[in-house]
């Protein structure tokens, strides 16, 4: 769902049949000031015409820059941050924000990927969190690695980096976690003390 080398246009590598490739947009325009390119893609991934993107038709029209299909706990995790109406899906002014969304975070992804592999490294993963604000501790830093890295070639080895989809997600979950664990600073002096039950309202209100 994106320009260049980090994700193409949604259709591309959807599976489509037909000798097209995108599908042909309904009779009807876009709204009124919608993008009619935006439009176009947003009918393409609205693959059963309902009017609405659910996630596994979104999972379908994203994909990095090696082409590998995004995650799809990543993809509802977008979602959960666009779908304003709490329906289970998107429809089109949604997909609008969240277009913007990502094309704003592939050119964060271009910034810190400073060796064009394609994916994140440990080092570049540091530098990333470090300008967002986000002081973790060598120890956090491995766990996130773990957590989001895969396995990408390169240059004939294989080495362990977080490709656009999971770096997107690590950053996001890391960010609502801050901000979770800050609401409950209140002192803002980096302890918090928290029974039980606030532990888990605060986990299972997270996306």
């Amino acid at each position: 769902m994106s320009y260049g080398s980090y994700g193409g246009p949604p259709g591309y590598g959807g599976g489509y049949s037909g000798p097209g490739g995108f599908a042909s947009a309904p009779p009807r325009g876009p709204p009124p000031g919608g993008d009619p390119q935006l439009w176009s893609w947003f009918v393409t991934v609205d693959h059963d015409g309902s009017g609405a993107i659910t996630a596994v038709e979104l999972e379908r029209a994203l994909v990095n820059g090696d082409w590998t299909a995004f995650d799809l706990d990543t993809v509802k995790l977008l979602m959960s941050l666009f779908d304003r109406d709490r329906s289970g899906t998107i429809g089109f002014n949604e997909f609008s924000s969240l277009w913007k969304y990502i094309k704003d975070w592939q050119n964060v992804f271009r910034h810190f990927d400073r060796d064009r592999s394609g994916s994140i490294d440990a080092r570049e993963l540091q530098e990333a969190l470090h300008q967002f604000g986000y002081n973790l501790n060598s120890q956090l830093l491995t766990l996130v690695q773990k957590k989001y890295a895969s396995t990408v070639s390169y240059r004939g080895g294989a080495l362990p980096g977080i490709t656009f989809d999971r770096f997107v997600r690590a950053c996001v979950v890391i960010k609502q976690l801050t901000e979770s664990f800050r609401r409950l600073d209140t002192d803002q002096d980096g302890w918090v003390q928290i029974n039980y039950d606030q532990f888990m309202e605060t986990v299972l209100s997270l996306p």
